[in-house]
């Protein structure tokens, strides 16, 4: 006998336009198993199944595999994870809109080439080559975009100090009319989306990243019109301006994943203009110590990021890495704490970090997310200890 509320194989087949084979083998490959078996066997599905259904087929239309699938979707259907999913089906959507106008554009202008010299060029057939391998590196942009989110959005959702990140920042750049300005790892542009009011309306602003696809998410989010923001793809390892160029060098969270962080302090060192002013974020030992704790506890074998941000660059050695470079370096400390009163949030920022924990929590996710929600329904306090180097080459005027 059925259930309330649980629809059958192939009521739900009819009610997402799939065939019963197409539900029967995602129940084989485990991408979406139903929420009931009878003693018969007989498989029911929810409408939370029918939730996570819609983000396997949207993903599977973009392209994906099925394998690429499983990794990247989880067995969640709280509104956190939905919402924070549909945002990131969305960026993909019209990153997929974008490559295929720059295709149709190709398409059109090897045709009226071969149309009017009657021979084929073939810079246009490789370009054209080169824009249709592009889905390539759309997973690596959905996973990118996908944990940049989930980390600003517990911060956005918890934090104490109702300052906000992204406005403190703000202030410790003393933006003033006719600065040049150069963000390096710009990531999604939150920085100047959330303190757009704010800006000079005389500023010229170059946003940078070594991620096309972050590069696209900024430019979509501040709008192409804004004359005021220019967009440039390149590693901070060779920023290709001249010397003295730039007022104010901006790199929020970045260093530490520098493969060459001295390298990068020497470049932005090179196209400060004198009382230019470098601005890096990172954090302290402290920071999020509660996290790692939380998984060490459920998993001594878990570790949620190969290595240490901060050992590379942070609060405690950032000053003797960059004082090779700037004669004046000041460090500015953020005070915050996170107290997270529901799991899911949580779980996405653990989720999102660089370590073995996909490795251990998938198969055990639904035991980790009561683990998770016990801590949380006491409120769970996490610790922050995040803040700027602000540096200069040589003494500030004024």
């Amino acid at each position: 006998m059925k259930k309330k509320g649980y629809y059958s194989s192939g009521e739900f087949a009819h009610m997402a336009h799939v065939t019963l084979r197409t539900i029967r083998y995602y129940d084989k490959q485990e991408i979406l198993k139903p929420s009931f078996v009878s003693e018969a066997g007989a498989r029911f599905y929810t409408d939370e199944d029918f939730a996570r259904l819609q983000q396997i087929l949207l993903l599977k239309y973009l392209g994906f595999s099925l394998d690429d699938i499983r990794e990247m979707t989880i067995d969640d259907t709280d509104y956190h994870f939905m919402l924070n999913s549909l945002n990131i089906q969305l960026k993909l959507v019209q990153d997929r809109i974008e490559q295929m106008q720059l295709v149709e554009k190709a398409i059109r202008d090897t045709t009226e080439l071969i149309e009017q010299k009657h021979s084929v060029d073939w810079s246009q057939m490789l370009n054209l080559i080169h824009l249709t391998g592009m889905e390539k590196s759309m997973k690596n942009q959905y996973q990118d975009a996908s944990n940049i989110s989930a980390r600003i959005n517990l911060h956005r959702l918890y934090s104490q100090n109702q300052k906000g990140w992204f406005p403190w920042i703000y202030e410790q750049m003393e933006l003033k009319a006719g600065m040049k300005v150069l963000e390096i790892g710009c990531g999604d542009g939150t920085l100047w989306v959330d303190n757009m009011m704010r800006i000079p309306k005389k500023a010229d602003i170059i946003l940078s990243d070594i991620s096309e696809g972050m590069l696209r998410d900024a430019r979509r989010a501040i709008g192409q019109k804004d004359a005021r923001f220019a967009f440039y793809a390149f590693d901070c390892h060779q920023i290709p301006y001249a010397d003295e160029t730039f007022d104010l060098v901006i790199a929020d969270h970045v260093l530490f994943y520098c493969e060459d962080i001295g390298k990068v302090c020497g470049e932005v060192e090179r196209v400060l203009k004198k009382n230019g002013r470098f601005l890096c974020s990172t954090y302290g030992k402290n920071h999020m110590k509660e996290v790692s704790q939380l998984v060490q506890n459920f998993d001594d074998r878990i570790v949620l990021s190969a290595e240490k941000l901060y050992d590379k660059f942070g609060k405690e050695n950032g000053e003797s890495i960059l004082r090779s470079y700037f004669s004046i370096i000041e460090w500015r400390l953020y005070e915050d704490e996170l107290i997270v009163p529901e799991p899911e949030p949580l779980i996405s920022y653990v989720l999102s970090c660089h370590g073995n924990q996909g490795q251990y929590l998938t198969e055990k996710y639904k035991e980790f997310r009561a683990y998770v929600k016990r801590k949380t329904d006491q409120e769970f306090r996490i610790s922050k200890e995040a803040g700027v180097f602000v540096c200069a080459k040589d003494a500030l005027n004024g």
